[in-house]
């Protein structure tokens, strides 16, 4: 941008961009994504359920979290109609351990949906993708994008901090998230709009980072009036739950179950999905270990108990350890399973 632009207090970064700087910025972002770009699986393909499925495991989760989920998902389930013709129990075993499971739910009955009533074809467009269940602007932006070509923007939280720190704006101003989807609109490439997209989410994951950005290794330094942290939104405060939960095991071997219970259909988080039960631990004992564990906005403590035994009293069924793998288990059950040397 122009001295007299990046000097200006306020004002539009849209309207101040000239034509030649657009395209600066844009064959800036793809050089940089050509030469800086992780190696991620659902980057070598153009399929779009394959996209779909990355787009949607990546919702509020680390890329570290996704890859082994991705690989385990797709083996099981390598087409959209393998996935329609799969059980729910069977979708949310493989989903276990990335947390939101409606998104895993909704991904299933959209490709219920894609199957019975598109004949197997997803949709080509943003507006036809945004007709499935669970997917929004962003997700039909991305896919759209990527797998077709449809020069349509994306914004994401990454994309969002990278186009306001090169416009100097503040996520408090009236109409920020309008001015930033026009802005994300204008920059993005026509004819590489997958590229460009997939770039400025790259900028902002390993660049543009929400602290200590660096800045020395930004393709678009010379246009950002930031350089550097910017103020954002406060994250909302994570709570606190401490509890306790025990493992009941009976037999050895092969032959080794242990007890479960199922929560609730209807339950606010994780519905239908297994979990070890919760324990009043007699007084004056300990735990065999304590594990952390984050869901949402609540970070738990949970004091581990393992008994063997009957377990009267104790609701739920007994499950073979050779068919845990096949349950629906929430994270930090499959968490404690794995730390006891129950799972894999």
């Amino acid at each position: 941008m122009t001295a007299a632009a990046k000097s200006a207090a306020s004002g539009p970064a849209e309207e101040e961009c000239t034509a030649d700087q657009v395209q600066e910025m844009r064959a800036a972002l793809l050089t940089w994504y050509g030469a800086h770009k992780r190696d991620l699986p659902w980057r070598a393909t153009r399929d779009p359920y394959r996209i779909w499925v990355s787009e949607i495991m990546l919702q509020q989760t680390r890329v570290a979290a996704v890859l082994e989920h991705y690989r385990l998902f797709l083996a099981a389930f390598p087409t959209v109609q393998a996935l329609a013709a799969a059980s729910e129990a069977e979708v949310l075993a493989l989903w276990s351990g990335l947390g939101y499971y409606r998104r895993a739910r909704m991904l299933h009955r959209a490709a219920k949906m894609v199957v019975a009533e598109l004949a197997g074809v997803m949709p080509r467009t943003g507006e036809g993708l945004r007709t499935l269940p669970g997917v929004g602007v962003y997700t039909a932006a991305a896919v759209a994008s990527i797998a077709f070509g449809e020069p349509v923007a994306v914004v994401d939280g990454n994309v969002e901090r990278v186009l306001a720190r090169v416009a100097g704006w503040s996520a408090a101003e009236p109409g920020f998230a309008t001015r930033v989807g026009t802005f994300a609109a204008m920059l993005v490439a026509p004819e590489r709009s997958g590229d460009f997209n997939q770039g400025m989410m790259e900028l902002g994951a390993t660049v543009c980072l929400p602290r200590g950005p660096l800045c020395l290794g930004c393709p678009w330094q010379r246009w950002c009036r930031t350089r550097g942290e910017h103020p954002m939104p406060a994250r909302r405060a994570q709570q606190r739950q401490h509890s306790a939960r025990v493992v009941w095991r009976r037999g050895t071997g092969a032959r080794q179950e242990v007890r479960l219970v199922q929560r609730a259909a209807d339950a606010s988080l994780m519905a239908g999905m297994w979990e070890l039960p919760v324990y009043e631990p007699e007084p004056d004992t300990s735990p065999e270990f304590t594990v952390r564990h984050a869901i949402t906005v609540t970070n738990h403590v949970v004091d581990v108990y393992v008994r063997s035994g009957a377990a009267r009293g104790v609701e739920g069924e007994w499950v073979p350890v050779s068919a845990l793998s096949e349950r629906a288990l929430t994270g930090l059950t499959r968490k404690v399973l794995r730390r006891i040397g129950c799972m894999s």
